[in-house]
């Protein structure tokens, strides 16, 4: 394959769909009843922090904590944009995360997610993207409607359908124009939908 190529060619590519609030606490508890440490405070902090996947697999140890304490918010550069981006480190998260520390055995400069090939990098946005897939996939859903994104997407949509305040959902996702979130949540539509679902005729 030329090495030009994009990555999506030939593939089909589309929006990427935010995990409902059911999907979220069914992926949570298969993780916790396999006693998936890795994954669980992986999928948590996913969630929590909204990132994008080349900014996820980068996060060290020292990023989220002070000392051995998980703290409850952090910033992150982000790669994108060269921006810093806050996000909040719930309690369920801080544990999971805290738990994953202690198993692993992880130092305040080692990678939260260590590359299983190479112990000195982190794993790849690849190897994020296959786990991604094998949660969706472990609770029925289909993996080519779910990916990365989806896990960025998914609290800042609660968040939107519980608030309207797109500012707030502006800053939490780290984008620089009003209209870029717009379009990134689909709003405009989501909203029209639903009032044409609201309309009888």
């Amino acid at each position: 394959m030329n090495k030009s190529s994009p990555w999506n060619k030939g593939k089909l590519v589309g929006q990427k769909a935010p995990l409902k609030l059911h999907e979220i606490w069914s992926i949570r508890i298969r993780l916790e009843l396999s006693n998936n440490i890795r994954d669980l405070a992986l999928f948590n902090l996913s969630i929590d922090s909204k990132l994008r996947s080349c900014d996820l697999v980068k996060i060290r140890v020292r990023d989220i904590s002070h000392g051995s304490q998980i703290e409850k918010r952090a910033m992150i550069m982000q790669q994108k944009t060269a921006q810093p981006v806050r996000f909040e480190i719930t309690d369920k998260t801080r544990k999971a995360l805290s738990a994953w520390i202690e198993h692993d055995g992880l130092l305040s400069d080692d990678f939260l997610f260590k590359s299983r090939v190479n112990k000195t990098n982190h794993i790849s946005t690849r190897q994020y993207a296959r786990i991604v897939k094998s949660w969706v996939e472990e609770i029925g859903l289909d993996p080519m409607t779910y990916g990365t994104h989806s896990m960025r997407r998914t609290k800042a949509t609660l968040i939107y359908k519980r608030t309207k305040n797109i500012r707030a959902i502006q800053l939490l996702l780290g984008h620089t124009k009003l209209e870029s979130t717009v379009r990134y949540l689909g709003i405009e539509v989501d909203d029209a939908l639903e009032m044409a679902e609201m309309t009888e005729a």
